[in-house]
């Protein structure tokens, strides 16, 4: 019988030592990687969304979805709207395209409501655009008697005539809560956690957008600074406590659309919520009422 061949020992130092050094190169290089994420202060992405809190519960979207329901919303406060509507909105873009503008869909059916151009939701290129989606909708909901008093996956129903009608249901407590938040009446609500700006904002931007899902309410520049590109939005007059709800609308809509926008602050009455902690704590001073102080990127 053949004898078992032995490898040398000085093979086996060689093969111990390279292995050694190839352990130590990988723990170099992990190190430099997690001291190069620390300095950077990049968030991991779990930890990169929004929450509207109600009730001690979190109800937890992306920033992408957040800046949606919160065009859904505002287009409800700009219409005078209840904010039932405003949680009929967004409970139905949530079970119909999870709050996300999709090009596509069962048969035509594109958006976030999912509406078919060959049932006279308008074109193609109207029913993929969100303003004309949600007002669509709510040209729709407004028509159904008694939609404000119906349960929710009824008024639903009663505008997109589902498939499946009992499916808006799941989502009524999330919609409530962001909807709520974000029409004011649930103010400090709304949170966003977000990565530093990846761009400068833009002070015309911002008050487009303003004007396109919170309508005509003066949006006044500041004297740009170190801190950023402040500018203050100014609510519709009325007595105090509407335009203290009002100012908490549009403040927690700044802060549904930060991401998209830079938007680096978001100040209101004595709260302000800051894109580095990504919360609302109170602050040294106090905003008028009716006013919401933004800032935005300056880089």
């Amino acid at each position: 019988m053949a004898g078992v061949r032995r490898r040398p020992a000085r093979r086996r130092g060689r093969l111990a030592r390279t292995v050694g050094w190839l352990a130590a190169l990988l723990v170099v290089a992990v190190g430099a990687i997690v001291l190069v994420l620390n300095r950077s202060q990049v968030l991991p992405v779990a930890q990169v969304r929004c929450a509207a809190t109600s009730e001690g519960t979190s109800w937890y979207l992306t920033p992408e979805q957040a800046d949606n329901a919160a065009l859904i919303a505002a287009i409800s406060v700009q219409r005078g709207l209840q904010a039932r509507a405003a949680t009929i909105g967004i409970a139905t873009a949530m079970q119909e395209s999870k709050l996300v503008n999709v090009t596509h869909g069962d048969r035509d059916s594109l958006g976030l409501f999912q509406q078919r151009p060959s049932q006279g939701w308008g074109t193609a290129a109207e029913v993929v655009d969100p303003v004309h989606a949600t007002n669509a909708f709510y040209d729709a909901l407004v028509k159904v008697p008694g939609y404000e008093t119906m349960a929710i996956t009824a008024a639903a129903q009663a505008v997109q005539r589902s498939a499946f009608p009992e499916a808006y249901a799941q989502h009524e407590a999330q919609a409530r809560a962001w909807a709520s938040a974000l029409t004011g009446w649930s103010p400090a609500a709304v949170t966003c956690h977000l990565r530093a700006p990846d761009a400068a904002g833009s002070v015309e931007g911002f008050g487009a957008r303003v004007q396109r899902d919170l309508g005509a309410l003066p949006v006044t520049p500041g004297t740009p600074d170190a801190t950023g590109l402040p500018v203050t939005v100014t609510t519709a007059a009325g007595a105090d406590d509407v335009r203290s709800r009002q100012a908490w609308s549009v403040a927690q809509w700044s802060v549904a659309v930060a991401r998209a926008e830079q938007v680096t602050t978001v100040a209101v009455a004595d709260q302000e919520w800051s894109r580095t902690r990504g919360t609302w704590q109170r602050s040294g001073s106090t905003v008028p009422v009716g006013e919401v102080r933004v800032t935005l990127a300056a880089r």
